[in-house]
């Protein structure tokens, strides 16, 4: 009777052993793979067509258009949740629930024919959306004459839900344009330095310019910020720098517009009292350079209660009227550019747990 129970410990502890040690060389993987991608990379900007091709220059005083999107890597159908927020699953229901639901956010995309399209969390290779070229897929359905792709991050292989492990990651910003670009620049984020930055992962913003006929430029900005319990000190590192590029490119006679997912609550003042999401932060706008505000910010208080919320949380899939829902995504401009119209595309979070921010706005003199 002993020798057996010997026997059933020592079988205990070999595989307690065994667990340990491939979790401390997972743990070394994980520190080893890590890699941030190089800040100030120059982007490669790609012609799509010359069909259908605009002029070579934009002009003051004439009407154009700009639509952000976080097309949520193809997996947010609305009956999805996703683990990092509570909810269950990890991958995208399949390769091709991820094909259609890209399929169907490009194809709405094209339907608003904006002059300028910044789409975020579009993935190149990443186990959790089956390896789909998203980019590439986004490509073949939205007409435009230059794309510039940002990669966001390159993750190393996330063992985590065990029941249905993440992977890997490779995904980024991509700016579709009716108009030549002439450069990109792709610049890091400050983020997380703790054990955190494998779920939150790298963080960038692009930097495209695109000419005006009076010799200035059209500078736009492309970012998703952090989310997922990031520090105060990583928030303010990320907005001022942001601010700081911003304010170089107003000083130097440019017109500028920055679009994307802030991960910030857009209707919220900060002193607002209401109850929130711990991470729904309202964004500090007495971080933002002079000469730059909120698009949102022009609408009456009456249209912004009305503007509809730009994202659901995904703890759990989207029921109207029980799913917490904020504004995080939207548009900051110099005061040199107009904001003409601004709207939320109410899709009912059909393609993403996002929907589009579309704005009309033309390039004062």
């Amino acid at each position: 009777m002993k020798s057996t129970v010997k026997k059933i410990f020592k079988v205990i502890g070999i595989v307690v052993g065994v667990i340990l040690i491939a979790l401390a060389a997972y743990i070394v993987y994980l520190y080893a793979s890590y890699h941030r991608i190089p800040d100030n990379q120059e982007l490669t900007v790609e012609t799509v067509s010359d069909e259908g091709k605009s002029a070579d220059e934009l002009t003051t005083g004439e009407k154009y258009s700009a639509l952000t999107y976080n097309v949520g890597f193809g997996a947010y159908t609305p009956d999805f949740s996703f683990f990092m927020d509570g909810g269950k699953s990890s991958w995208a229901k399949s390769k091709e629930s991820v094909q259609e639901a890209i399929k169907g956010a490009g194809e709405l995309v094209a339907s608003r024919e904006p002059d300028f399209a910044l789409l975020q969390e579009v993935d190149l290779d990443s186990t959790r959306s089956y390896h789909v070229n998203e980019y590439s897929l986004l490509k073949d359905t939205i007409p435009a004459y230059e794309s510039v792709f940002a990669q966001n991050y390159d993750s190393a292989f996330l063992f985590y839900p065990f029941t249905q492990p993440h992977g890997s990651s490779k995904s980024g910003l991509a700016l579709f344009s009716k108009y030549p670009v002439t450069d990109s620049l792709r610049r890091s984020f400050p983020v997380s330095t703790s054990f955190t930055k494998f779920f939150d992962l790298d963080r960038c913003y692009s930097i495209s310019r695109v000419p005006v006929d009076n010799g200035k430029e059209l500078v736009i900005f492309e970012l998703h910020m952090s989310a997922y319990g990031n520090s105060d000190a990583i928030r303010e590192g990320q907005i001022s720098m942001l601010a700081a590029d911003m304010e170089k490119e107003y000083e130097a006679g440019n017109y500028v517009i920055c679009g994307g997912d802030f991960n910030h609550d857009l209707k919220a003042s900060e002193d607002d009292s209401e109850d929130r999401e711990s991470w729904a932060y309202p964004f500090p706008r007495e971080k933002l350079p002079d000469h730059f505000g909120f698009c949102i910010d022009q609408l009456t208080e009456e249209e912004k209660a009305d503007f509809w919320d730009s994202a659901r949380n995904a703890d759990m899939e989207y029921v109207p009227g029980e799913t917490y829902t904020v504004t995080l995504d939207g548009f900051i401009i110099s005061d040199n550019v107009e904001c003409l119209s601004y709207e939320d595309i109410n899709t009912g979070y059909s393609y993403s747990d996002h929907d589009p921010v579309y704005m009309e706005f033309e390039l004062r003199s």
